[in-house]
């Protein structure tokens, strides 16, 4: 498919928008993540490396970014068979920028609870007063 118009990830009808969706998804984010880390790995391996996902899931999300030219599915001719995932230059790139906010997510839960923590108690301090 050729987009004819341009790209605004704000409009509704926006490819662009459905590639973000798969990308920061929970478990995009994380499968993109772990193939950066890594040259290749076989599905169980991330199975095993990513903690909570389904079987089922990470089928869907790997068929995805395969689609959306993130991922490269590679099956072995070997019995039993083998199949390798790796990220393609697109994917690399997506990988490195999901990755880094990764990490800033990571280093600023502290801040993000403390911040939540005093939103809820300004909410219970408001609605106490409120039904006074």
């Amino acid at each position: 498919m050729t987009v004819s118009f341009p790209l605004d990830v704000n409009a509704a009808n926006c490819p662009s928008r459905v590639v973000l969706d798969h990308v920061t998804s929970r478990w995009g984010v994380l499968v993109l993540a772990l193939l950066l880390d890594t040259e290749r790995q076989r599905f169980s391996q991330l199975r095993r490396a990513i903690g909570g996902i389904s079987e089922k899931m990470l089928a869907q999300t790997l068929q995805t970014l395969e689609r959306d030219g993130m991922v490269l599915r590679e099956a072995r001719p070997v019995i039993p068979p083998h199949v390798d995932y790796s990220l393609t230059p697109l994917g690399r790139e997506f990988a490195e920028r999901v990755w880094a906010l990764t990490r800033l997510v990571e280093q600023r839960v502290p801040e993000v609870t403390e911040a939540q923590e005093a939103y809820d108690r300004t909410r219970r301090e408001r609605e106490r007063a409120a039904a006074g």
